[in-house]
């Protein structure tokens, strides 16, 4: 897979639990979907950890030595 951007990974693994949520799916394509979807779960983990180690960096630089302080992000719903 080339590098593709946060979202379009996210927009993939979508659509991969999309077509393995679809009964019609034989065995051979929900496992190869399945290894896809790790695959593009691993990427978006992998991709947030380095903006999390970004943002706790860009913190710590603007507190000029304090201990930033993080806490999970909670989206509000709209």
């Amino acid at each position: 897979m080339s590098k593709e951007t946060f979202e379009e990974a996210l927009a993939q693994l979508e659509e991969v639990v999309a077509r393995l949520e679809d009964e019609a799916v034989g065995l051979e394509e929900a496992i190869k979907l399945f290894e896809k979807g790790v695959k593009l779960a691993r990427r978006c983990r992998t991709q947030l950890a380095a903006v999390e180690r970004r943002v706790e960096q860009l913190l710590a630089e603007a507190g000029e030595g304090e201990e930033p302080e993080t806490a999970p992000f909670t989206p509000q719903e709209s």
